[in-house]
């Protein structure tokens, strides 16, 4: 009640005033009502939230971390550059194979007769040459012999060696002895060279074999292992398929082989990281296929040549998994956390409370909820937490961030312990007792 007749007290003196005095009175209060407002706002907006972590013991891991795909290197295509109609299939998928095994039977189109045709006339070429080696080796290794023999008569006879058996070397400076020798090692250049035209064409044999079984009307199982994606059915056609640049026949891929070995995942590195990595080194995989997964493995190969594509060079690394699986398929993308360096027992704090200003290394530390700059010494440090050796103790509450809060809105902003706005809040990785405390200033 009081408070209305306060109220009809400054209404009757309002309309008692002249017009003027009225107007003065009207914007004497609004002057004063913008003046409390700024002033209240001001003091919300400075108003601050530091986010904060502990700095607690712990153990540092240090990685590198790239992304790739899983390797074929544990599979191989079984393939086919015969043309006609699938008359029987001798295997099922998941079927356990050995190779050699047969994997399916064509009938032949005049074409893929054709083919086949030609792929062992060459094969059976290859064999007569193979056989025309062997027997010009057996002929240079008999004349070796022959000459070798002639060589020694003369070596060992009284004429250019002496009574105690020791060589005569007066004598061997003879033409005759020199023919002898020469002779004998030219014969022997001969068998060995003739040799290497015996393996060169048990190459050719093989070749040609080979090609022979890609145009063969038996498909045959490349390596030992298990049938998968076999995608062949009885009175299925095959079709030619010609490559337009080397006008040769595609294979046709009918299904793949996969060993027992473990899955290779291949990942890629900046010039950066790849000189910190090292064969033995534990890792870390997911796949995007399984991202509520992780696979652990080892890495197996460091290549430091490096590939080069539009200007930018990665580095591939193998990473060997330590267990199978058969959901893991070639090609999969995959990332993949190498670990470098791991320290046990040191104390961390979360690697967004350390600052560096004018050379001099701080972290700021809530003491009596004042925040303080204490110089600190850091050692080792990972993407998230960084060790440090002296300064700060475990326990100690380290400003992480610093939040910019309105009162009205209970909304904000983050900043930096040291100006400028940036992301969110750390939370320390190893379960530190993190918080937030409001400072007004």
């Amino acid at each position: 009640m009081k408070g209305l007749r306060f109220l009809f007290k400054i209404k009757n003196r309002y309309l008692n005033l002249s017009l003027l005095n009225k107007i003065i009175l009207l914007l004497i209060i609004i002057g004063l009502g913008w003046f409390f407002f700024f002033k209240i706002t001001a003091a919300q907006k400075d108003k601050v939230q530091y986010q904060t972590a502990q700095a607690e013991k712990g153990t540092l891991v240090v990685s590198v971390t790239g992304s790739g795909n899983v390797s074929a290197t544990n599979s191989t295509s079984v393939s086919t550059q015969a043309t006609g109609v699938i008359s029987n299939v001798y295997v099922n998928d998941g079927d356990q194979v050995k190779t050699g095994d047969r994997i399916a039977e064509i009938e032949l189109d005049l074409q893929g007769k054709q083919r086949s045709s030609q792929s062992l006339a060459s094969y059976q070429s290859a064999k007569n040459s193979l056989e025309s080696a062997k027997a010009d080796l057996y002929t240079t290794q008999s004349t070796m012999f022959g000459k070798w023999k002639t060589f020694m008569d003369i070596a060992q006879n009284s004429t250019y060696q002496n009574s105690d058996g020791t060589p005569n070397n007066i004598n061997r400076s003879l033409p005759e002895f020199h023919i002898a020798n020469d002779d004998w090692l030219a014969t022997e250049a001969k068998y060995k060279n003739q040799q290497n035209i015996v393996n060169q064409a048990q190459t050719a044999i093989n070749a040609a074999w080979y090609s022979y079984q890609q145009n063969s009307s038996t498909v045959y199982a490349p390596i030992s292992g298990t049938v998968t994606g076999l995608s062949l059915r009885v009175g299925q056609v095959i079709a030619e398929s010609i490559n337009s640049q080397t006008n040769t026949q595609n294979a046709t891929r009918i299904a793949s082989v996969k060993t027992d070995a473990l899955p290779i995942v291949i990942i890629n590195l900046t010039e950066i990281d790849v000189p910190k990595v090292k064969v033995g080194m534990k890792a870390t995989v997911t796949f995007d296929t399984f991202p509520d997964k992780t696979f652990t493995g080892k890495v197996v190969s460091v290549d430091t040549t490096g590939v080069v594509s539009s200007g930018v060079t990665n580095y591939p690394i193998a990473i060997e998994l330590d267990n199978k699986s058969d959901a893991i398929l070639p090609n999969m993308a995959a990332s993949a956390s190498i670990i470098t360096q791991t320290k046990d027992d040191v104390l961390l704090v979360p690697a967004t409370s350390v600052q560096t200003q004018n050379g001099e290394t701080f972290i700021r530390v809530l003491k009596n909820g004042e925040p303080q700059e204490i110089p600190v010494e850091v050692g080792l440090s990972s993407d998230t937490q960084s060790e440090i050796i002296s300064g700060i103790k475990a326990g100690d509450t380290v400003v992480t961030s610093i939040v910019q809060t309105s009162t009205s809105t209970q909304q904000g902003q983050t900043q930096s312990p040291f100006g400028g706005f940036g992301g969110g809040g750390f939370r320390l990785g190893t379960g530190g007792g993190g918080g937030n405390q409001r400072i007004g200033r």
